[in-house]
């Protein structure tokens, strides 16, 4: 399989699936319902994943689907698989905060190879080359690639006057108790997967996250980072975030740059 063709397509599709969010968005009003696990869902979600599930399907019916929104793919088992999120940060959507992205990664061999992040109400877009670089393509956003920056993390050498950035929707007491162990320059919200991405381009250092993910939540955030020079791990033991784990369910995680000096769990 050539990944210059995966990332092409996964590309294409996160910005189709961006345009049609982005319909539904600017409507006077919309729908919003509760999935089994009281997390909201939308139109604009179903919208997003009908249409990346069947461009991937299409274009890759022998690489292994797993989606937020198809309850069945959860069952399912590999270590290389696409993996989707269609509307990352639904609580941000309802509230029309616009920090909300369309999540599609390719992972192999449990580790997230290939990520495109789109956040259509911001108009940022990052991904993966498929030489394992990050870049962050800037608009206006057509079939074919525009311009394109590389991105990279911060040359952090210590922990003085660290950037940190945390959820929006999802703060707790346990986090801010986190962050108060490092010097800490000046702190950013932010919802969805572009916290990664915060990290990934330098504007953000340091990203802890103490509470549920699911891997479509974070796999092609993490790609994108990894291609930045950054890195992602437990937040118990600090080895790598590993993809493919049964029920797809993420331990506590930090994403950060290498200088960053993680202090213990």
């Amino acid at each position: 399989m050539e990944l210059e063709r995966l990332i092409a397509q996964m590309r294409r599709l996160a910005l189709q699936a961006g345009a049609r969010i982005m319909e539904i968005y600017q409507a006077e009003d919309f729908d919003v319902r509760a999935k089994s696990d009281d997390s909201p869902v939308t139109a604009a979600d179903e919208a997003a994943d009908a249409l990346i599930s069947a461009g991937l399907s299409q274009a890759f019916p022998d690489i292994p689907l797993i989606t937020e929104e198809q309850a069945a793919s959860h069952a399912r088992t590999a270590q290389t698989f696409l993996i989707v999120d269609p509307l990352d940060g639904t609580k941000e959507f309802v509230q029309r905060r616009g920090d909300f992205t369309v999540n599609i990664a390719y992972v192999e061999n449990g580790v997230p190879r290939l990520g495109v992040v789109y956040a259509p109400a911001k108009g940022r877009l990052f991904y993966t080359t498929a030489d394992g670089r990050s870049v962050e393509e800037t608009g206006p956003f057509g079939d074919e690639p525009g311009q394109v920056v590389p991105i990279g993390v911060n040359p952090i050498p210590d922990n003085r006057g660290l950037m940190v950035v945390a959820s929006k929707s999802h703060r707790d007491a346990a986090t801010d108790d986190y962050i108060a162990r490092y010097a800490v320059r000046d702190m950013a919200s932010a919802g969805s997967s572009l916290k990664f991405c915060l990290v990934a381009t330098g504007e953000a250092d340091l990203y802890p996250r103490l509470g549920r993910t699911m891997e479509w939540d974070t796999a092609a955030g993490d790609a994108v980072l990894r291609g930045a020079g950054g890195e992602v791990v437990r937040f118990d033991d600090h080895t790598p975030l590993a993809y493919g784990k049964p029920g797809f369910e993420n331990p506590f995680f930090i994403a950060f740059a290498p200088g960053v000096l993680l202090v213990k769990a």
